[in-house]
């Protein structure tokens, strides 16, 4: 049987690299100002999408929603092996908490049509909240199962997944469809094809391609694969896109500088290290 399967994708801020420009005033991240990757675990989610292909045969689509510049993260699905691209792009979806995004999610899903598998990562390193794969789910109303380390087994109509819990792991088996999170533990994500890489490295989005002159656009064979919707194409009410959908805001944000504290010299002898152990008990920092 092969599976259609959307996978679920984000451009996000590096995190390893944030500046003092990482937030505006009105609580928003300053995307424009940060260096931006694939977030880390929505790889992972398409490598479990890649490996289904790989052993059952798949359709994938990878959907995300940002601004123009998410296009990027779009043309890394297709050099990995995704063959369906959709970029979500709108300033009405601007600024939009987990709430609003997973409503725009569900709306494009639901435009896609017929789905047997949504994959995402367990959450992006610019939120953390892992909220909008369940939120997704919950609006969809499909199965869902979150932090997703192991697919032990998929049928017909059928999957066999192991989760991560608070208190260690579980196997679950759920009819399909269902959405899935992933973890990082769950696989290693495959580099980009060198073949497929040169396929689609002049991949375009028709926001994209509106900024690069005719003789360009003349001079690229390759098709301009990647679709744009905008909140009109998925029939989205604005009321519930981006900042006005968001019951979720910042309100203040306080920069917080670590500085050094006291520090104490501990003598290198099985004495001293006694004394520092005890020392830490006596103060509740060890038990």
């Amino acid at each position: 049987m092969s599976y259609n399967i959307i996978v679920l994708a984000k451009q996000v801020p590096d995190t390893k690299n944030i500046t003092g420009d990482a937030m505006k005033p009105d609580g928003t991240v300053n995307r424009i100002a940060l260096p931006t990757i694939f977030n880390p675990e929505d790889l992972n989610a398409l490598e479990e999408a890649l490996k289904i292909k790989d052993e059952y045969g798949a359709k994938i689509t990878v959907l995300t929603m940002g601004p123009p510049s998410a296009a990027e993260v779009l043309r890394q699905s297709l050099f990995r092996g995704a063959d369906d691209v959709i970029l979500l792009s709108d300033r009405k979806f601007a600024a939009a908490d987990t709430l609003a995004t997973s409503y725009v999610l569900s709306l494009a899903i639901k435009k896609i049509g017929k789905f047997d598998l949504i994959i995402g990562g367990r959450q992006a390193i610019d939120g953390d909240t892992a909220q909008v794969g369940p939120q997704t789910a919950e609006k969809l109303k499909v199965n869902q199962a979150t932090c997703v380390n192991d697919i032990v087994e998929l049928t017909n109509d059928s999957i066999t997944v192991n989760r991560n819990t608070d208190h260690g792991s579980e196997t679950i088996k759920t009819k399909l469809p269902i959405l899935l999170t992933i973890t990082a533990e769950a696989n290693t994500p495959r580099p980009p094809s060198v073949k497929k890489t040169l396929t689609y490295k002049n991949a375009l989005s028709l926001i994209e391609k509106n900024d690069y002159d005719e003789e360009y656009l003349k001079s690229n064979k390759k098709p301009f694969v990647i679709k744009n919707w905008d909140h009109k194409d998925i029939n989205a009410k604005t009321e519930r896109c981006g900042l006005t959908g968001s019951p979720t805001q910042v309100k203040k944000i306080e920069n917080i500088v670590l500085e050094t504290g006291n520090f104490k010299n501990i003598e290198n002898s099985a004495s001293g290290i006694k004394n520092l152990i005890s020392e830490l008990m006596s103060e509740h920092i060890i038990g």
